[in-house]
C-alpha cells in the first residue's frame, strides 16, 4: 500500500481531506433541518428533501470529481475546493432566512415546498465536497482498490463525527449561525492543512479571508425579518429552535420561529390567545365541574393553560408532560411556572407517558399540535383509545387542532374528528375564528354518549362558577362533520403530513382574547 495514505503515525493530508468533508457534508444535513423548520417544518416531506438533495449533490460531485481527478487533482485544488465550500457557508449564515422566506412563497405542492431552498443553500457546498474524495484518491495513488476502500472508510468515520458532533454538541450548545461557523470554519482548517506546509503567500490570504468571511456573516447573525421585540432567551434545543420574547405588556414563548404561547406579564393568568379559553369547556361537559380534581396537559409549551387551571381551581392536580426540557427550563423561568404540590411536570413523550401511568383523569388537553409539524403518534385511534381508557367515566378529552373547519384545508381537522369518534361516543367541535380559514379549532370529545345541545352548553356556562364565561365562546359549537372522503387515523398509516396539504400558503389566523371588554382580535400569520 502505498505509505502517502497509509502513515504510521499521522493522517496524510488526503486522509485529513476526506475525513473533514465527511464531518462537514453531515453536519450541514442536520443544520438544514434548523434552518428549514420554521418555514417547512420538521415533516417527512422536509427530511425527504434534504437527504435526497444531499444524496444527489455528493453524487454529481463523485461524478465529476472522479472525471477531473485524473487531470486536475492537486492539493492546491483540494484547498480550493474547501475554501470555496467555507465561502458558500458563509453565505448561507447571511443569507439562508431570506432564501428560505422567499422560496417558501413559490407556487409548489406542499410535499416539494421545501426543494428550491434545499437545493439553493445546500445543492453547491455539498457538491463542491462530493470533488473531495475522488481527488484524494487519485492523489493517494497506490492500489486502486485498497485505496478507494480506504477513502470509503475514513470518509464514512467523518460522517459519523459530523453526524455526532451535531447532533449531541453543537445543536444543544450553539445556535443555528454559530453551527454554520463551526462547520465553515473546519473547512478552512482542512484547506489549511492540505495547504501546509505551503501555507504562505496568497494562498495563506485566501485562507483568513474566508475565515474572516465565516465570521462576519456569523457576527452578524443572519439578514431576513425576525420575530420582533426584545429576546429574552434563544437555544437551540434537541428539538426545535426556542426564543422567549418580549413585545410591550406580552411575553410570548416562539418555537421554530412560530408563537407557541402568550403571557401577559402585567395579568398571568389572563388568556392571551382565544383557544386556551376554551379549555376550560372541559367542565361544562363533565357531570359536575366539582368533581373535576385531576387534569393532564400533553404539551406544556409556555404553560398558559397549566397555570391557569392551577390558579383558578385550588381544588384541582395538574399534570403535565412536555417532551422537551429545554421548553420545561424556559417556561419555569420566564413564564412562571408554580411550585405547587399541585402541579406535577413530567418530561417525555405524551403517549408514553399515557401507558405507564397509574393515574386516571377528569380531562386530559392535547396542546401538542402545530400547523405543519403534527405528531401522527398523537393522532391515532390507537392513542386516542388509549386516552379514553386514562380517562373517568365522565372524562373528556379536549384536542387543540390547528385547521380549517371546512374547505380545501379541513382534512386534517376533519380526519382527526373521525378519528376521535372511533373512540368515544360524543365529538363536539368549536372552531375559534370564522370562516373556512386555518385556525385553532378545539375538539371535544367525551365519554358520555348524550347529545348536549349548544343551548344545554350555555346554559351550564351560566349556571356553573367555572371562573370564566364562556356563553359567547360557545356559539361556534360544531357536531357531525362531514368525513366520508378522510381516512381513520392508524399507527400503521396516519398520513397527517398529506392531510395537511390543503393548509400550506394559507394564513394562520390566531385569535387573540381581550378579556377586559369581551372581545377578540383575529391575526394572521404564515
Amino acid at each position: 500500500m502505498d505509505p502517502r495514505f497509509f502513515p504510521e503515525r499521522w493522517p496524510t493530508r488526503p486522509e485529513t481531506a476526506v475525513f473533514v468533508s465527511g464531518v462537514t457534508s453531515m453536519g450541514l444535513e442536520i443544520l438544514a433541518g434548523r434552518i428549514l423548520a420554521p418555514e417547512f417544518g420538521n415533516s417527512i416531506y422536509t427530511w425527504g428533501g434534504i437527504i435526497g438533495v444531499f444524496l444527489a449533490a455528493l453524487s454529481l460531485g463523485y461524478h465529476r470529481g472522479g472525471k477531473r481527478a485524473a487531470t486536475n487533482a492537486s492539493h492546491s485544488r483540494l484547498v480550493g475546493v474547501f475554501l470555496a465550500t467555507a465561502l458558500y457557508v458563509a453565505g448561507v449564515v447571511l443569507l439562508g432566512d431570506l432564501v428560505v422566506q422567499s422560496t417558501g412563497v413559490l407556487p409548489l405542492p406542499s410535499q416539494f415546498a421545501s426543494l428550491p431552498a434545499i437545493t439553493l443553500l445546500f445543492g453547491p457546498p455539498t457538491y463542491l465536497l462530493g470533488y473531495v474524495s475522488p481527488y484524494a484518491a487519485e492523489l493517494a495513488g497506490g492500489d486502486v482498490g485498497a485505496t478507494a476502500g480506504h477513502v470509503y472508510a475514513v470518509g464514512t468515520v467523518g460522517s459519523i463525527v459530523g453526524a455526532f458532533a451535531t447532533t449531541y454538541l453543537l445543536v444543544p450548545l450553539l445556535s443555528v449561525p454559530q453551527i454554520g461557523l463551526v462547520l465553515g470554519l473546519s473547512a478552512v482548517l482542512a484547506a489549511a492543512a492540505v495547504a501546509a506546509p505551503d501555507l504562505d503567500g496568497t494562498t495563506g490570504i485566501r485562507v483568513g479571508v474566508v475565515a474572516l468571511a465565516l465570521v462576519v456573516a456569523t457576527a452578524t447573525g443572519g439578514l431576513g425579518p425576525g420575530v420582533g421585540g426584545d429576546v429574552v432567551h434563544a437555544e437551540q434545543t434537541a428539538y426545535q429552535e426556542l426564543r422567549v420574547v418580549d413585545r410591550g405588556d406580552t411575553r410570548t414563548l416562539y418555537l421554530d420561529g412560530q408563537p407557541h404561547s402568550a403571557m401577559d406579564l402585567d395579568d398571568p393568568t389572563r388568556h392571551v390567545f382565544e383557544y386556551t379559553r376554551y379549555f376550560h369547556a372541559s367542565l361544562l361537559f363533565t357531570d359536575s365541574a366539582d368533581d373535576v380534581d385531576r387534569v393532564l396537559f400533553v404539551g406544556g409549551g409556555g404553560f398558559t393553560g397549566p397555570r391557569i387551571f392551577h390558579e383558578q381551581y385550588p381544588n384541582v392536580t395538574v399534570d403535565v408532560v412536555e417532551l422537551d426540557p429545554a421548553v420545561v427550563d424556559a417556561a419555569d423561568e420566564h413564564f412562571g411556572v408554580p411550585d405547587s404540590e399541585r402541579m406535577n411536570v413530567h418530561v417525555g413523550g405524551g403517549r408514553q407517558y399515557l401507558e405507564e401511568t397509574n393515574h386516571t383523569y377528569d380531562v386530559v388537553v392535547l396542546d401538542a399540535y402545530r400547523k405543519d409539524n403534527v405528531p401522527f403518534q398523537l393522532t391515532t385511534v390507537e392513542f386516542m383509545r388509549l386516552a379514553s381508557e386514562r380517562l373517568d367515566e365522565d372524562g373528556v378529552l379536549v384536542a387543540n387542532v390547528i385547521s380549517a373547519p371546512s374547505g380545501p384545508a379541513s382534512e386534517f381537522y376533519r380526519a382527526q374528528y373521525k378519528t376521535m369518534r372511533q373512540a368515544f361516543p360524543r365529538v363536539y367541535s368549536f372552531p375559534t375564528a370564522g370562516g373556512p380559514v386555518v385556525q385553532n379549532i378545539e375538539v371535544v370529545a367525551t365519554k358520555d354518549g348524550t347529545l348536549l345541545t349548544r343551548e344545554e352548553l350555555q346554559a351550564r356556562s351560566e349556571r356553573r362558577d367555572i371562573g370564566i364565561d364562556l356563553s359567547s365562546d360557545l356559539s361556534s359549537y360544531r357536531t357531525d362533520e362531514p368525513t366520508d372522503d378522510v381516512p381513520v387515523l392508524r399507527d400503521d398509516r396516519a398520513p397527517v403530513e398529506s392531510l395537511l396539504d390543503g393548509a400550506v400558503g394559507q394564513r394562520y389566523v390566531r385569535v387573540r382574547a381581550n378579556e377586559s371588554n369581551g372581545t377578540s382580535v383575529a391575526t394572521a400569520t404564515a
